[in-house]
C-alpha cells in the first residue's frame, strides 16, 4: 500500500481505505478462483494496482467520463482506476464468468459505486464509451476491431477519445498494423521499480489520421 501513497499523494481517506483493503480481498478470492498468478499475489500493489494506475499518468479522466475495460480479468486496470476516479463510470467486461464474479465481489466489498461488471464479450456491447482501457489481453489491432464502434465521437478531453493499453516489449510492428495515430509512454518515466522497465501505456486516438 505504501507504494501507492508514494506515487499518489492526494488520495482521500476513502481512497486510501479502499486501496488498503484490496490486498486482503484479492488474496481471499484468489484462494477460490485464481485471478492473480500465485507468484504475483504478494506483489499485488506493484504488479497489478500500480501498473493499472500508470494510465493515470498519461491522462486524468474528467468527471462523467465513460471508460470500458476490455478483458478485465480480476479487475485490472478497471478497479484501481475506478477508485482513483470516483466521478467516472467504469464498465468492466470479461468473457470468463468466474472472473467477473470476483470483480463484482471486490467492488461490493469495497463499496466502489462507479463500477459495472459484465460477463460478456466486448463485441456484444451496444453502449458508447469515451475511452477503452485494457491490459495485455490481445494485440492492439484486435482490441480496436472489437471496440471501434463503441468509441463516442463526443470528445471532451485534451486527448481525443480512444484506447489506453498497458503493454510490454517491442510494439512498433503491432501498432503500425493498427493504422491509427498513437503514442508510447514508457512507464519507467513515472515509476522507478524494475518491473516497469519494458512496460508502457499506449495511447491510440480514435480520430482518423
Amino acid at each position: 500500500m505504501e507504494i501507492i501513497k508514494h506515487y499518489f499523494k492526494d488520495l482521500s481517506e476513502l481512497q486510501i481505505q479502499q486501496f488498503a483493503k484490496l490486498e486482503a480481498v484479492y488474496k481471499s478470492w484468489n484462494e477460490k478462483i485464481n485471478v492473480v498468478s500465485r507468484k504475483d499475489i504478494d506483489l499485488l500493489y506493484e504488479r497489478h494496482i500500480l501498473h493499472s494506475l500508470a494510465i493515470a499518468r498519461v491522462i486524468s479522466f474528467k468527471p462523467n467520463t465513460d471508460i470500458l475495460d476490455v478483458g478485465t480479468g480480476g479487475g485490472f486496470p478497471g478497479i484501481p482506476l475506478a477508485i482513483l476516479f470516483p466521478e467516472c463510470k467504469f464498465t468492466l467486461v470479461d468473457s470468463i464468468g468466474k472472473k467477473i464474479q470476483v470483480v463484482k465481489a471486490v467492488a461490493e466489498e469495497l463499496e466502489i459505486k462507479n463500477v459495472e461488471a459484465l460477463h460478456m464479450r466486448a463485441e456484444q456491447l451496444k453502449t458508447h464509451y469515451d475511452f477503452v482501457v485494457s491490459r495485455a489481453v490481445a494485440p492492439a489491432l484486435e482490441i480496436i476491431n472489437w471496440t471501434k464502434e463503441l468509441i463516442s465521437k463526443n470528445h471532451f478531453h485534451q486527448k481525443p477519445n480512444g484506447w489506453l493499453l498497458l503493454k510490454g516489449g517491442d510494439l512498433k510492428e503491432e501498432l503500425s498494423a493498427a493504422k491509427k495515430s498513437y503514442k508510447i509512454y514508457p512507464i519507467k518515466h513515472y515509476f522507478q521499480e524494475e518491473f516497469f522497465t519494458e512496460k508502457a501505456v499506449i495511447y491510440i486516438s480514435s480520430k482518423k489520421n
